[in-house]
C-alpha cells in the first residue's frame, strides 16, 4: 500500500496568507536546492523570501516540516504540470509522450527537484516513497485506460514503475544535466523505445 502523505502545515486561510507561504516554499526550493537541506537555515530562507522570522512559524513548526511540506508542493508540482498537457488526449503513447514531454519542460524549469526528492529519501522518507508510489499509481492508470489500444493485457504495475525510472532519468540528463536536445526530441525517442517494447 502506497504511503499517504501527511498534512505538514497549516493552511492559510487568506490571499496574503497563502501568497506569504508561496513565498516560503518557492524560497525553501531555491535554498534546499543549492545547499541542501542540512546546509540550509529557517534564516537564510526566510531572507531569500523576502519574509519575517515570525510569518515562517505562522505556517510551519521547523524546517523538517517545511522540507516535507515542500516535497509535497514539488510532488504536486509535477501532477500538475503534467495533467493540462494530456487532459485532452486519448489513451495511447501518445498520451504518454506529452507527459514525458511536459515533465521535462517542469525538470528544466525546476532543477532543484531531483536534489530535493534524493534528499527525501533520508530527511522525510514517507514523503519521499509517497512521491514516486503517487506518480507511478498514475501511469498505471493511464496503462490500464490503453489497454486494448496497442498494448498486453499484462501490463500494469511493473511496467508503470519501469516507465517512471526511465522518465526519471530522462529527466535528469535532459532536463538537469544537458539541454541540448528538445524535450519533444527527448519524448518522442523515449515513445518510440516504448512502442517497440510494449506493443502487440
Amino acid at each position: 500500500m502506497p504511503a499517504v502523505t501527511k498534512e505538514v502545515s497549516r493552511e492559510p486561510r487568506t490571499a496574503r496568507g497563502r501568497q506569504t507561504r508561496r513565498k516560503i516554499l518557492d524560497a525553501a526550493a531555491q535554498e534546499f536546492g543549492e545547499r541542501g537541506f542540512h546546509e540550509s537555515s529557517i534564516v537564510s530562507i526566510t531572507q531569500r523570501a523576502g519574509v519575517a522570522l515570525g510569518s515562517f512559524y505562522t505556517y510551519f513548526e521547523s524546517k523538517d516540516e517545511l522540507f516535507r511540506a515542500l516535497v509535497s508542493d514539488m510532488s504536486d508540482g509535477v501532477r500538475d504540470a503534467v495533467s493540462p498537457a494530456i487532459s485532452n488526449l486519448e489513451p495511447g503513447l501518445e498520451r504518454e509522450g506529452a507527459a514525458l514531454h511536459a515533465f521535462l519542460d517542469f525538470v528544466r524549469q525546476h532543477k532543484e527537484l531531483y536534489r530535493i526528492i534524493d534528499e527525501a529519501e533520508f530527511v522525510a522518507p514517507e514523503d519521499w516513497q509517497a512521491h514516486y508510489s503517487n506518480t507511478a499509481e498514475r501511469i498505471t492508470a493511464r496503462l490500464e485506460e490503453m489497454k486494448g489500444q496497442g498494448i498486453a493485457r499484462d501490463v500494469g504495475e511493473v511496467e508503470a514503475w519501469a516507465i517512471m525510472g526511465m522518465n526519471v532519468f530522462l529527466g535528469l540528463r535532459f532536463g538537469v544535466q544537458d539541454d541540448a536536445l528538445s524535450t519533444g526530441e527527448v519524448a518522442r525517442r523515449a515513445m518510440a523505445l516504448l512502442e517497440r517494447g510494449i506493443a502487440r
